[in-house]
């Protein structure tokens, strides 16, 4: 078996090639441009090699190395992923004090060369790529959902400066009206010293849904009484920060129909659980990656970084400990907002729940007992291809 360790870098890779069962190393650290040319560089020195002797790795790192991983794979060679940070580890436990490109591939090396029983990498398939497509998108919704959160906030924040009993007028926010008003007038101020009648075009809206109980005449009232302070720089900010939300909103949707699509695509047995919609099912199978990877529950637990701490010291042993909180920050967080519709929805889950809270346990500790759970079934409905059936759960 001949190893193959790849440092990826931007502009260009270093690879080198060692025996695994000698520790020889066949060919040193050598760069080649991250272009076509240089791929095919790259292919020319593995060609002595039959591809089934060859286990290539890299760092799963950034994106500067999808397209060498694509292009391996449309090859049919085998590549393995390593944690960044166990390649680091591996160096600081080997008393490394330099770090570069070349050495790094050595590193990479050594890390593929670890006792089967605990390979600290993972085998990609290229019938898996697509999964990275699905990453990038349930990562990017995440992302803007974040950002929404920071620009609504600064919303309120400009509302209570202007108008600050507007919200108390609205049973929800940032409907249509609300939005609308605030964008055209941006302040109590010029609510007050508007026509009504112009104000009564903005409360005439066509379409479905309930009608406000909120009145023009009662807005411009309100504005009269107002304690807001009048502010052109609050009002363009308003103006703007509405913009850019309603922009998020519509670049979300978009986002959101293209993960439905791949959803649909993969038609995963995930979604036959209570809770899971198409974002967060396809955001959990992209975080997870390949299924195969994994050889028992524990394992994805432990990728989600949802696993207890278990710490014990000669006659001490922690009762008490936090989750690890390691592997997908994606993941996580995606298991922690559905796991609450996924008790509401299934009994079984219910009950978990509830037996964690009379044992003693905190609301959030319920949750995390809760998740594993999930997890576990998770992955037996990924490995057996089953649906699921909340009389099978104990």
């Amino acid at each position: 078996m001949k190893l193959v360790g790849i440092d990826i870098g931007k502009n260009k890779h270093f690879f080198c090639i060692m025996d695994k069962v000698t520790g020889e190393i066949i060919v040193s650290p050598t760069s080649f441009l991250n272009n076509k040319d240089g791929f095919d560089f790259f292919i020319q020195k593995l060609k002595p090699y039959s591809k089934d002797s060859l286990l290539i790795g890299m760092e799963d790192t950034g994106h500067y190395h999808f397209s060498l991983l694509k292009y391996l794979l449309d090859n049919h060679f085998t590549v393995a992923l390593i944690n960044p940070k166990t390649t680091d580890f591996t160096r600081k436990l080997q008393g490394g004090i330099i770090k570069n490109d070349e050495l790094d591939t050595f590193t990479i090396c050594d890390v593929l060369d670890n006792h089967e029983r605990k390979k600290l990498y993972r085998i990609t398939k290229v019938n898996r790529f697509d999964l990275y497509e699905q990453k990038q998108l349930t990562r990017h919704h995440h992302n803007l959902k974040e950002e929404l959160n920071v620009y609504t906030n600064r919303l309120q924040k400009s509302i209570d400066i202007v108008f600050p009993e507007f919200n108390s007028l609205f049973k929800s926010k940032y409907g249509t009206i609300y939005m609308n008003i605030l964008k055209t007038f941006g302040s109590a101020d010029n609510i007050a010293n508007t026509d009504i009648r112009i104000l009564r075009k903005y409360f005439d809206i066509k379409g479905r849904g309930n009608r406000i109980s909120l009145t023009p005449e009662k807005l411009k009232e309100c504005a009269k009484a107002s304690i807001g302070i009048p502010s052109s720089s609050e009002e363009i900010k308003i103006k703007h920060l509405i913009d850019q939300i309603e922009l998020i909103n519509e670049q979300i949707s978009e986002v959101d129909k293209k993960i439905e699509e791949f959803s649909v695509q993969n038609n995963s047995p995930i979604l036959s659980i209570p809770g899971i919609s198409h974002f967060s099912g396809t955001s959990i199978l992209a975080e997870l990656g390949d299924i195969c990877n994994y050889s028992k529950p524990s394992q994805i637990i432990k990728f989600a970084g949802v696993a207890p701490y278990h710490y014990e010291s000669s006659q001490y042993n922690a009762k008490h400990t936090t989750i690890t909180k390691k592997g997908s920050k994606y993941l996580r967080k995606t298991l922690y907002q559905i796991i609450l519709p996924v008790i509401r929805y299934n009994p079984v889950f219910q009950q978990y729940y509830q037996l964690k809270l009379s044992q003693g346990k905190g609301h959030r500790c319920a949750q995390g007992h809760c998740v594993r759970k999930l997890l576990r079934i998770i992955y037996h409905l990924l490995t057996t291809n089953q649906q699921f059936d909340p009389k099978l759960l104990r």
